[in-house]
């Protein structure tokens, strides 16, 4: 990732603020000075936050989460589109939809049935309805895809936000702080940048000064991915089938010889009980002999008496 310089700051005019009389008090820390009515930023300043937070940033994309990029000023929509688009993030450069956080199941459904009318221009009943109804799901499909295009693909709430003029985007910040999820934002001399979680001052008008700052968070989104991608190879060439052999022949010797005491008690209880059952049951001849001698010896007696 290449590291902002200040000369690039300077040739894109992200230096320039407003006028001393639109400034917010807050902005204070990051203004050099003021010339011909007009506050001037502090560069080194942007740079040190800019860097951080690009740190930021890569670690959220390096975590393989989404990014929201917001940006409706006419000035940013076109860079933001273009240079986004290869990292593969969301963004809204149209009007932002109110609730998009907030409600995110009612944007869901929205996404839902603009793929269900994709799914319907693509069969073939779509052309044995009438013109009238086929230019009506027509422009209700263009609608939906200028205003939720992007984020056709955003199955679930983003990790973070990225803002152009937070003045403008109120709303999207609003719902974001509401839902505490991380803001970056460029700030100009006329926002308050304590509502954003890392604020990059520098100018949020001019066309160049955004592709600068915009094409920084980008590198820095592509390097995490990049690092995302190398960790998910390192573990399967680390993992290797022989190693683990060893391990199983090890634990198997272990637990027989564990196994044998007990394995050793029970045959020794199952011979005890069987010398138990020969020494209590008494052998057949013995059995018949001992109940016929009394036997005999009653009849005998019977006899003489009844003599």
């Amino acid at each position: 990732m290449s590291e902002l310089k200040f000369e690039e700051l300077l040739d894109a005019g992200c230096h320039f603020g407003h006028l001393k009389r639109k400034w917010n008090p807050k902005m204070a820390p990051y203004i050099f000075k003021e010339h011909n009515g007009i506050h001037v930023i502090d560069l080194q300043k942007t740079i040190a936050k800019a860097d951080e937070a690009a740190a930021a940033i890569k670690q959220i994309a390096k975590s393989g989460k989404k990014v929201l990029f917001v940006a409706t000023k006419k000035q940013a929509k076109d860079i933001v589109a273009e240079t986004v688009k290869p990292v593969d993030m969301p963004f809204v450069t149209e009007r932002w939809p109110g609730g998009m956080l907030t409600n995110f199941a009612t944007i869901r459904k929205a996404v839902k049935k603009m793929n269900s009318l994709d799914q319907l221009m693509a069969s073939k009943e779509f052309n044995n309805i009438s013109k009238r109804e086929r230019l009506q799901v027509q422009r209700e499909r263009a609608k939906l895809d200028k205003n939720l295009g992007s984020i056709a693909d955003l199955n679930r709430l983003p990790a973070a936000l990225f803002v152009v003029d937070i003045n403008k985007e109120h709303i999207a910040v609003a719902e974001a702080r509401r839902l505490n999820i991380p803001t970056f934002a460029l700030v100009d001399t006329n926002c308050n940048p304590d509502l954003v979680d890392f604020p990059i001052p520098a100018n949020d008008d001019a066309s160049k000064s955004i592709a600068v700052i915009l094409r920084y968070m980008v590198e820095a989104i592509q390097e995490g991915l990049n690092e995302r991608a190398m960790s998910k190879e390192a573990p399967v060439e680390e993992n290797a089938p022989e190693e683990e052999a060893p391990k199983a022949n090890d634990e198997e010797p272990a637990e027989e010889e564990a196994k044998a005491p007990v394995k050793k008690a029970k045959a020794e209880s199952k011979v005890k009980k069987v010398k138990d059952v020969a020494e209590a049951k008494p052998a057949e001849g013995e059995a018949e002999a001992k109940p016929k001698r009394p036997r005999k010896t009653v009849k005998k007696t019977t006899e003489e008496n009844k003599e």
